[in-house]
Formats: C-alpha cells, structure tokens, sequence
C-alpha cells in the first residue's frame, strides 16, 4: 500500500502567492518613487550649471526681468558660434531680487557688518542663491 506525502494545499499556495505578490508590488512602487527623485535631482544638478550664468556681478540689476542666459553674458563673453547664441538664448529664467538685507554685529562687539542679497531664479526648477559682502571692520 502506498502511503501518501504531505503536501501543500491550493488554500496554502493561494495564501503564499497573493503574499508575494504584495511585497512584490511595494517593492515596485518604492522604485517608481526612487527613480522620480532621481530624474528630478538630475534635472535640479543640470539647471543648477545653467543657474551659474545668470550669477554674474550685474545680476542685482535685473530685478522682476525674464532674461535669457545671452543677455547676461553676453557683456564678458564674445560668442561668434551661432549655435552657441542659440542654446544661451534658449535658456530664459525670470529674475526676482527681494530687498538686501544688512547684518550688524551686536553693539557692544566691533565687528564686520555685511550685505546679503537673495536671487530667485524662477522656471520649471526654480532656485535661489544668496550673494554676502562683507563691508567694513
């Protein structure tokens, strides 16, 4: 006579599949959400290249302006490539410049006294950047 092995039942089977299949879903979805923060981080680092051309000494003057790259560097740079002109023209940022704010040292302390000034650049991946001076001992 034939003795039987145990085995698993399909209730068993059921249970351990619908189990993998959650973990395998959380796992995909903790993916998906990985690979967005990394597409938005890699754009964020390109436009943070592209942020430096408009950094310049004459930016403070460009309060509430939409500019293109160009036109910012364009005064320091002669660019005769027109494909070069096309790609700087291309690259447009508006520019916000709040009031600058003065920072003294507490009365009874001699020290520095500074500027800083804000510059927003406004766009798809908007940034701001801070502008210090240091004015006098």
């Amino acid at each position: 006579m034939k003795t039987l092995r145990p085995a698993f039942t399909i209730i068993e089977i059921l249970v351990s599949v619908i189990i993998l299949s959650f973990a395998i879903i959380f796992v995909l979805k903790v993916h998906t959400d990985n690979q967005e923060q990394i597409v938005y981080i890699t754009e964020r680092n390109k436009h943070s290249l592209q942020d430096s051309l408009y950094l310049s000494p004459n930016i403070l003057r460009h309060h509430k302006d939409n500019k293109s790259a160009y036109d910012i560097v364009e005064r320091f740079f002669k660019l005769k490539e027109q494909e070069s002109r096309a790609l700087l023209k291309k690259n447009e940022r508006d520019i916000f410049i709040p009031e600058e704010i003065t920072i003294l040292p507490p009365q009874d302390i001699q020290g520095p006294t500074a500027t800083v000034n804000e510059i927003m650049l406004k766009g798809q991946h908007s940034s701001i950047y801070y502008r210090f001076k240091l004015e006098s001992f």
